[in-house]
């Protein structure tokens, strides 16, 4: 937070150096805003023809004052630090097409020299890249990750009067998946026995059948003797 403040602090006064230099003497007691924009980039050079407000170093000045102004308001580093190379860089190329028109640039002395306007201009383009780098930037929000729900799984098939098909049942999304029972461990030392797919089959020996014993049959109830009963005589009294 005190970063983002100080740079934008930074920018406003660099970018309001640069809007003023253009009406600040510039070169041998004449302003800024009395050299031709178009001048800096002809065969010509600079030359002595006064030019307009909005035709002369003010008017990049001014574009570089709005993009500084947007860039504190977005809080945006690319577009403060471009507000000061667009300064700089007018400032320089005047500096140069001033010196193939004169043969040699001098700052200050006896004679006409680079004044108090260019130390301006330079002064707020400068300013302008520091704010830059001190401004923290916009930071980026990061996405929620959204979470993603498993498919819903497949329906089973529905006969024609809305009915599931015979055989299948209805799903239970509460249900716990089936365990399976844990394994016992064997004891060290022992010997494990293998599992009963494991083991070699053996040869099953059937023993002969023993013959059953003979007993003597036994004689019908109509061929065994018949005993008299006996009974007791009554009594005549």
């Amino acid at each position: 937070m005190v970063r983002n403040v100080l740079g934008s602090v930074l920018a406003l006064i660099g970018a309001t150096a640069a809007v003023w230099s253009p009406f600040r003497v510039w070169y041998d007691g004449r302003l800024g805003r009395e050299y031709r924009l178009g001048e800096l980039f002809s065969g010509t050079g600079v030359t002595a023809v006064r030019a307009e407000l909005f035709g002369s170093l003010f008017l990049p000045f001014v574009v570089a004052a709005v993009v500084a102004l947007v860039g504190i308001a977005l809080r945006s580093r690319g577009l403060v630090a471009l507000a000061g190379l667009i300064v700089l860089g007018f400032a320089v190329l005047w500096m140069v097409r001033l010196g193939l028109a004169q043969g040699s640039l001098t700052v200050g002395g006896a004679g006409p020299g680079l004044d108090t306007g260019v130390l301006g201009a330079v002064g707020g383009g400068a300013v302008l890249l520091l704010a830059s780098l001190v401004m923290p930037g916009r930071k980026r929000r990061r996405g929620r990750r959204r979470r993603t729900t498993p498919p819903a799984a497949a329906e089973p098939p529905t006969t024609a009067e809305g009915s599931r098909a015979p055989g299948d049942q209805p799903r239970d999304e509460h249900a716990y998946p089936a365990q399976e029972p844990p394994q016992a461990r064997p004891v060290y030392g022992e010997r494990t026995r293998p599992a009963a797919h494991d083991e070699p089959t053996r040869p099953i020996r059937n023993e002969p059948a023993r013959p059953a014993r003979e007993e003597p049959a036994r004689p019908a109830a109509q061929d065994e003797p018949t005993r008299p009963i006996w009974r007791r005589p009554p009594d005549h009294t």
